[in-house]
């Protein structure tokens, strides 16, 4: 069942409530834009999409009465279910669906699913430029910044999409369900939102919750809560693994990556061939070529593409050379563990920019990873204080804190020296100084380049 012939309230006016609202639009589905910030301006959301002009546009407070008109309501990811006014439509029987569930009632084709904690931008990106080297018609949507009802309506019987997903998007997914999953890890994260480490990893975990036998679901083997929840799944399972050579997967050993199935062990790629750093990156290279192997892709074609994939915007991403020291954008680290892999995958000392937006997150196991990499901690956001505070109690003395970011990064343009790293990694989300962390990277790499104009 899709909404057509359903009233239907979309949540959020954001790009995803934007882009569900235009695919509603288009079916001629009767809907409604709300948001409840009162101080938007309802010409400029109706100027964003030519769609919108004749729907209803509602901002601040929503009636009981046309709660009781709708029979679906789809909330934009970063609605929290939660929420009074959620609550509310669903006492009135309003079926509570997200942008996710919406695109999928309408989209075709196949999907590979790819969701974690940390690393699935990099592995979805690289996922799609695998299936694109096989498939003809392949869309790359999610979280990955396109949202997947923007494409749903352009997708075939022969469109294969590859689909980064959030734990946010899952909390109202329902149907939902990929021919191929991925979950790469999950560490704490999102805690602010979630309240548990067991409601976190349970809703990763739905991801697999659809599908049937002859589906695939592709796991990390290092990841204890996965590794167990794998043997558990009755689809077939893809184990990759950093640690150790498995029986069946794909694995990293003696600085490569190999591949076991039925027909022996194989090598399938030095690290040196490719063009991502740090172990993290080779376990989003595994999975990424899992999900390309679990749809039929030859191995050869996979290798070409892995020889030629460059790192995604804002991960641990190579920004400039300036006077010998190199400088990395690694935005998207916004909670301590993929803070961990930047600082593991530096090979140089290093000025490292943290802090940020507080989810909650402790920082003790990202400081102790500092190694003895990090030159200096530079400080800055609602953090800066509490991360200093754990910063002393590993015995870790060389920081500042900075009253802006622009002064944290001209604190390291003037004092970084050759042969040294200054890396953009927070271990913090960004919405205390930047709409999104793709600003907050944007604006690192407009910093140190204009440095040197």
């Amino acid at each position: 069942m899709n909404a057509d012939g359903k009233k239907v309230l979309v949540v959020g006016t954001g790009i995803s409530g934007i882009a569900a609202s235009e695919l509603l639009v288009e079916k001629g589905v009767d809907t409604i834009l709300y948001d409840s910030n009162e101080k938007l301006c309802e010409a400029d959301i109706r100027a964003r999409s030519e769609k919108l002009k004749n729907i209803p546009v509602i901002l601040g407070q929503l009636s009981q009465d046309l709660m009781e008109q709708c029979s679906i309501a789809v909330l934009s990811p970063g609605v929290p279910i939660d929420l009074p006014l959620v609550g509310s439509l669903r006492e009135r029987g309003v079926e509570i669906w997200g942008e996710i569930e919406l695109a999928y009632r309408y989209a075709r084709g196949r999907m590979a699913a790819i969701t974690g904690t940390n690393g699935k931008t990099t592995t979805t990106a690289l996922a799609g430029e695998i299936l694109k080297s096989h498939y003809a018609d392949v869309k790359v949507v999610g979280n990955i910044g396109i949202p997947y009802t923007s494409m749903a309506l352009q997708m075939t019987d022969d469109t294969v999409t590859a689909a980064e997903i959030s734990s946010f998007q899952l909390e109202t997914a329902h149907t939902f369900c990929p021919d191929v999953s991925a979950i790469l890890n999950i560490t704490p994260d999102h805690l602010n939102r979630h309240h548990t480490m067991e409601c976190y990893q349970s809703v990763k975990k739905s991801i697999t919750k659809n599908q049937k036998p002859g589906h695939t679901c592709v796991l990390n083997y290092e990841d204890d809560v996965l590794r167990e929840f794998g043997a558990g799944l009755s689809v077939n399972v893809i184990y990759f693994s950093s640690a150790r050579q498995l029986e069946r997967g794909l694995f990293l050993m003696d600085d490569a990556i190999h591949l076991a199935d039925e027909s022996g062990v194989r090598r399938v790629i030095g690290v040196g061939e490719l063009n991502l750093l740090g172990v993290h990156n080779y376990e989003n290279v595994m999975a990424a070529a899992a999900v390309g192997l679990a749809f039929g892709v030859p191995l050869e074609k996979i290798i070409q593409v892995l020889k030629t994939f460059q790192a995604v915007e804002h991960r641990i991403e190579y920004v400039a050379e300036i006077a010998g020291v190199r400088y990395y954008n690694d935005s998207k680290a916004t909670n301590p563990d993929a803070a961990i892999q930047g600082i593991r995958a530096m090979n140089r000392p290093t000025y490292l920019i943290g802090g940020g937006y507080d989810k909650q997150s402790e920082y003790g196991d990202w400081i102790r990873a500092f190694d003895q990499k990090v030159r200096k901690l530079v400080l800055i956001g609602d953090t800066k204080e509490k991360i200093a505070q754990a910063a002393r109690e590993q015995g870790f003395f060389d920081l500042v804190l900075c009253s802006s970011f622009e002064e944290a990064v001209s604190y390291c343009l003037a004092n970084a020296r050759s042969g040294e790293a200054v890396l953009l990694s927070p271990a913090c989300a960004s919405w205390d100084m930047f709409k999104s962390y793709e600003e907050r990277g944007r604006i690192f790499k407009e910093l140190v380049r204009s440095s040197v104009k």
